[in-house]
């Protein structure tokens, strides 16, 4: 149910999936050295496709963290009422 402070109290998980798309494109990318030096080119490949994965995934958080804050309704909003048939 909306209480009417949702647009001073909510918290957006962006940066948080920013950090762990850092964290999973540094161990992707490790992964993809590794294996190619240990010559498993299909472990190696995978790793890169997944590397790519998270990067692309990492443009479009960066792209939603830039936009800023969408449409909120301000204070002069009142909360909705509950339903009426609980």
């Amino acid at each position: 149910m909306r209480t009417g402070s949702e647009p001073t109290t909510a918290r957006s998980p962006l940066r948080t999936r920013f950090w762990l798309s850092v964290w999973g494109l540094v161990w992707a990318v490790f992964g993809t050295v590794a294996f190619a030096l240990a010559d498993r080119m299909g472990w190696a490949v995978a790793c890169g496709v997944l590397a790519l994965i998270v990067a692309v995934d990492m443009t479009f958080i960066v792209r939603h963290i830039r936009q800023g804050p969408h449409y909120q309704p301000g204070p002069d909003i009142p909360p909705y009422n509950p339903p009426e048939d609980r």
